[in-house]
């Protein structure tokens, strides 16, 4: 008999000492991520055939405290691996961990690989050749602190490759880990199964060849065993030999269905494949669906859900999964009345819109992401939209409530406006601290940071309350609603990128065509509480010469060039914006010389400008340090130096249109009055019915010459 550790994940040590008791092992004990045992030869090649669980089997050679390099050669070297494989095989080291003096793992199997070479060359015997890529037996090496555990990996490559998975979704789960939420579900293979996002069919064929008693290593073509010197070729030849004869007669006894469905028509093709080199195709059904939208299928009875849906590493990046959790829990309650189920995720954020209660859960991990799996089981009421034990209500009532109520009063004057975009709510409640707006038939939802006082998992379960609540209000589609994170900060933010989507849309604003961007910054390309403002603008321009400064994407100008503006010139400092700019002109058919784009800082470029304008709009920042400005802008503190500085550049005639969102700014008449300036506070005016909560969105001034 030999010492063996069965390697598994954590949280999985349990079940796994269940399995090997099962499998005729008398003394495994649980170790962190592994079981340890005794075994003969018989029994770990019956291990390594029929574990669901373990991912390899090592016989350990030598457990010894490892300080230093030294202590891991000498280790190494006290092995005669003579008598465990022939010099011809190809070996490779696995070393896992490192301590204060390895702190590498290279170099720690680098040791080994020495010391096992060495012993090899001092009996005057052939040295065995390393092959990362196609070795024949596998050295495996635990450090932990300074305790090491040496040995040889009974397997090869991975348990969980079975041999029937060649290829997988966009994220595969383990079929160890799969074995895992089976055992773990509560489903045994009297009952039907079902997963209805199944992707490659791991769950549902790991499943069906439970039902089967297939061994789940019956497909696989090498193992590290079979190249020891005291392999037993008969016996391992007798093992393999039952379990094919026990996957036949298993196969031929199953008098039960198990279904697989997904949106995705190539991973269904996939699962197919799989299923038919598992050799479980026969009672295995792989269909397209919607888990959104999935029904119980005829005959299914009492059966078992199972599935693993998709989730994300960030909750909310991915607004249509809240609302493919919530449409599932439904679908549950309403189909599956006196079902089981079992879902396994990373949020349980996401679990919760399922809207059940579970009767068991488990924590465990999907490589190196926690999970949990949540057990169900479903109330008898089938039709009935509740949960077992849990009487549905209505998502963040106060919240939907106010939702509605805006989007009966802005929604109409919005339709009477001719606005595609609008705000809908503005963190009118405290606990629901969002901005909403549309786009057409897309929904931003502006997330501002919660105050530090508010628990992080609160945060997040009221954020999935909102986005909950928003579409089952407004009925846009999941996939069109886009989340977004809004820090407290000062002055616009609209030069920072987020992602690289480039998907644009375009929108009309009072006759106006303006392209926007939902998803690569943090606003879209259009500042929805100027749309009075830019109105005003281009029912001003007239047989003007119009400059925007701090034009951002250009919008301004469109609306100056549609109203009839005889030049426009419009400054920023980001190209970027002001290509988006020059295509915002092109979409109204705005084009020719009499349109200038300079690229510029815009302060700077002020003090050295020449030529004069008849209407000038200005929006700067609250506030500025940017690393391609000389200097830090404050706009209370430096307004009447800009004033100054676009007086030079004023008609005599012309008109200033000053902006910003600075609450509570104060402009110093007395200063604009010596500049020969004065100014008229037009705030009220340009404050649109969709922003008529928040006064201080920005303040607003037509300033001119002095009569």
């Amino acid at each position: 008999m030999h010492q063996y550790l069965a390697v598994t994940s954590n949280g999985l040590e349990n079940l796994l000492v269940e399995e090997l008791t099962k499998l005729g092992i008398a003394d495994a004990k649980p170790v962190q991520a592994g079981v340890r045992f005794k075994a003969t030869n018989e029994q770990i090649y019956r291990c390594c055939l029929w574990s669901r669980l373990a991912s390899r089997f090592v016989r350990i050679l030598s457990e010894f405290t490892c300080q230093d390099d030294m202590d891991l050669y000498l280790a190494a070297s006290s092995v005669n691996w003579v008598n465990h494989f022939h010099s011809s095989k190809k070996l490779v080291v696995d070393f896992n961990g490192t301590n204060r003096e390895i702190r590498n793992s290279q170099y720690g199997a680098m040791k080994v690989k020495d010391a096992i070479v060495d012993c090899f060359t001092k009996k005057n015997l052939p040295r065995p050749s390393i092959s990362k890529d196609q070795a024949d037996l596998r050295i495996h090496v635990r450090l932990h602190k300074d305790k090491a555990i040496l040995g040889i990996d009974m397997v090869g490559g991975g348990l969980h490759q079975r041999g029937y998975r060649e290829q997988a979704g966009k994220a595969p789960l383990r079929e160890t880990l799969a074995a895992a939420i089976i055992l773990r579900s509560g489903w045994d293979a009297t009952k039907n199964f079902l997963d209805p996002m199944c992707g490659s069919g791991t769950l549902v064929i790991e499943a069906a060849m439970m039902a089967a008693n297939m061994a789940p290593g019956v497909k696989r073509k090498a193992w590290g065993f079979e190249v020891l010197q005291d392999f037993d070729a008969e016996l391992w030849a007798e093992i393999k030999a039952e379990a094919t004869v026990q996957a036949r007669r298993g196969v031929n006894k199953i008098d039960i269905k198990f279904y697989g469905f997904d949106n995705d028509e190539r991973v269904i093709k996939t699962a197919r494949d799989n299923a038919r080199r598992a050799g479980v195709e026969e009672f295995v059904s792989f269909e397209i669906g919607d888990a959104a939208l999935v029904k119980r299928p005829e005959g299914f009875g009492n059966g078992a859900v199972v599935c693993n849906p998709p989730y994300g590493e960030r909750l909310g990046t991915h607004p249509g999964l809240i609302a493919l959790y919530t449409a599932f829990g439904a679908q549950l309650k309403s189909q599956f009345g006196g079902c089981q189920a079992s879902i396994f995720s990373s949020s349980d954020e996401l679990l919760s819109c399922l809207r059940m209660r579970a009767d068991k859960q488990f924590k465990l991990n999907n490589g190196a992401l926690p999970c949990h799996q949540k057990n169900y089981q479903i109330s008898e009421r089938s039709g009935e939209v509740v949960s077992d034990n849990v009487t549905e209500t209505v998502i963040a009532p106060d919240f939907a409530n106010r939702l509605k109520k805006n989007i009966g009063k802005i929604g109409k004057w919005a339709r009477k406006e001719e606005l595609d975009c609008y705000r809908i709510y503005d963190a009118d409640l405290p606990d629901y601290n969002v901005a909403i707006d549309v786009y057409l038939d897309h929904l931003v939802i502006q997330e501002y940071a919660a105050p530090k006082s508010i628990p992080e998992e609160t945060a997040k379960r009221r954020l999935t309350d909102i986005i909950r609540a928003a579409i089952q209000v407004t009925g846009i589609e999941a996939n069109k609603v886009v989340l977004k994170t809004r820090e407290k900060q000062k002055g616009r933010s609209q030069y920072q990128k987020l992602s690289q989507q480039s998907e644009t849309m375009q929108v009309n604003e009072y006759g106006v065509d303006l392209i926007v961007n939902l998803h690569d910054y943090l606003d879209t390309g259009l500042f929805l509480d100027h749309k009075l403002t830019r109105r005003r603008l281009g029912q001003m321009a007239q047989g003007k010469d119009f400059l925007n400064l701090f034009a951002y994407t250009g919008s301004a100008t469109v609306h100056a060039a549609c109203g009839g503006a005889r030049s426009t010139t419009t400054v920023d400092m980001s190209n970027t914006y002001l290509e988006w700019a020059k295509e915002n002109m092109q979409l109204n058919g705005q084009v020719g010389r009499q349109h200038q784009y300079v690229q510029a800082d815009c302060l700077q470029w002020l003090e050295k400008a020449t030529g004069s304008y008849d209407l000038i709009f200005i929006d700067p920042p609250t506030f500025s340090n940017s690393k391609r400005m000389e200097q830090t802008f404050d706009v209370q503190r430096d307004h009447i130096q800009l004033m100054r500085n676009l007086k030079r550049l004023l008609k005599s005639e012309g008109t200033i249109v000053f902006s910003n969102n600075k609450r509570h700014f104060k402009m110093d008449l007395a200063a604009l009055a010596e500049l020969g300036l004065e100014a008229k506070n037009i705030s009220a005016q340009t404050l649109p019915l969709d922003f008529s909560r928040n006064k201080h969105i920005h303040n607003c001034w037509l300033v001119t010459h002095k009569g």
